[in-house]
């Protein structure tokens, strides 16, 4: 082979390898990766009181960052309450911790904007919730052989991997709470990360200003950059965001390269996602999409009047009634929340927001969610198992089907997370089940889920049960 001719060559590997780098930018997803450990450090440390380092060798075992573990280092800011991740130095994060606002993620030279929001007064209203208050001051343990057994083998751990690391479980029963257990050192009041049952927050935030005539369902999503008529992104509707039916490509892989994943590592989230094309008409195509639901929450702050407002009406219409105490809502560097993933509450706070649906948007007196927004929420979207905002069985989907063949009814809904979050509300039951933990098999333990509400189901339809 000639000179020149070896020459041309390496021009056009290299070349090559530069339209690989443009294109697919690995280092946006190293950068990712460090993202999201710094930022789940900051939260558990700093909001839940775990421990850092049991809270790194857990996070490290998820798929997509188990292939970085032996080059990932972390450093916690105890006095600066900052937590900082990289790969041996490279593609650095930070995370900073704000009362009562959670972890924010530093990006790029520009200080995040962090709502100037007193939590602890909002949160300290003298107005009782209106739902009934799980006041007891220990775990409920039952006393039911059979619900103990269900308790014991939702805590249950295989021989080895994958772990389960079920961390909480609470069971409400007709409004009452009938058992829950939790693992060391966790409590009934520690606040635990949801992921995407944040999703669930988002949908009722959207009813609320909904029921109050601030937006609806049909209107096309007031997103500034679609106000062009002739874009056709200007036709998508707060209804087909909400369905992950927008048509935008904005699919959800969580590899590192999709769209959800790169705008963790904006500081703007909505801001990158509404400038993703249209690859679909509207409403007619369904995939799964976090970025989708970060639009909503912009549109959920901009319909409020700012973040500060944003965070006045979670907890005066949301929170406050269902009496979610221990709730942390996120935000990103702009102020809006994170609508798509991240919110913070306790087992028992994450089963009075299953109850406000199990009531049909209603809790006492007060009607929080329209009349039938739970129903429109729990309807399948196209032909998946997805609602608007919550996961269904009210579906044909193998999914749905697989679910209620295992014993979870067919009329129950859900909000889902990451590594197992499961929200399970069962109106057939009158009953609402909260699973969380740390699984991270691929199906997030749902068989363990299913077993634990078949079982308890079988416990509570027990005359001895019933009894009680």
């Amino acid at each position: 082979m000639s000179l020149r001719r070896f020459s041309v060559g390496l021009l056009v590997f290299a070349g090559l390898l530069v339209a690989g780098w443009l294109t697919y930018r690995p280092d946006r997803a190293l950068r990712a990766a460090t993202t999201a450990v710094a930022e789940m450090i900051c939260a558990k440390t700093f909001v839940s009181g775990l421990d850092p380092q049991t809270t790194f060798a857990e996070t490290m075992e998820r798929p997509g960052l188990r292939r970085l573990r032996a080059v990932m280092r972390y450093r916690v800011e105890t006095d600066m309450r900052m937590v900082e991740a990289s790969l041996l130095g490279l593609h650095g994060s930070r995370a900073l911790f704000h009362d009562g606002l959670g972890c924010v993620s530093l990006q790029g030279q520009k200080a995040p904007y962090v709502p100037h929001s007193d939590v602890s007064t909002l949160r300290a209203t003298e107005t009782p919730p209106a739902l009934p208050d799980f006041a007891e001051t220990n775990p409920v343990e039952p006393t039911d052989p059979a619900l103990q057994a269900a308790l014991d083998h939702a805590f249950e751990e295989p021989a080895g991997p994958p772990l389960r690391r079920t961390k909480a479980v609470v069971i409400v029963k007709d409004g009452r709470l009938i058992a829950e257990r939790y693992a060391s050192p966790i409590g009934i009041d520690t606040p635990l990360i949801g992921f995407s049952m944040t999703k669930t927050v988002t949908n009722a935030l959207l009813g609320i200003l909904t029921r109050q005539g601030r937006l609806s369902l049909s209107m096309p999503a007031p997103v500034a950059e679609w106000r062009d008529p002739t874009d056709g992104r200007h036709e998508i509707t707060i209804e087909q965001l909400m369905r992950m039916t927008s048509g935008l490509a904005l699919d959800e892989t969580n590899s590192g390269f999709d769209p959800t994943s790169q705008m963790e590592i904006h500081r703007d989230m909505a801001a990158f996602a509404v400038h993703a094309p249209l690859i679909a008409p509207p409403g007619q195509r369904w995939a799964y999409s976090s970025a989708s639901t970060q639009i909503l929450a912009r549109i959920i702050r901009d319909a409020a009047g700012g973040p500060e407002q944003t965070i006045e009406l979670a907890w005066r219409e949301l929170f406050n009634p269902l009496g979610m105490r221990h709730v942390t809502l996120q935000f990103d560097g702009t102020g809006t929340m994170q609508g798509h993933a991240n919110m913070l509450a306790s087992a028992r706070d994450w089963a009075r927001l299953g109850q406000l649906y199990l009531g049909d948007g209603v809790v006492g007196n007060r009607r929080i969610l329209p009349e039938g927004w739970v129903a429109m929420s729990a309807t399948a979207t196209l032909d998946t198992d997805y609602g608007a905002g919550l996961w269904t069985n009210r579906s044909q989907h193998v999914h749905a089907q697989g679910r209620a063949r295992q014993g979870i009814p067919a009329d129950a809904f859900f909000a889902f997370g990451l590594l197992g979050q499961r929200l399970v509300i069962m109106p057939s039951q009158r009953m609402v089940v909260v699973r969380l933990g740390d699984a991270i098999d691929p199906d997030g333990d749902i068989k363990g889920v299913a077993r634990l509400v078949r079982e308890v189901i079988a416990a509570t339809e027990s005359p001895a049960t019933a009894a009680k």
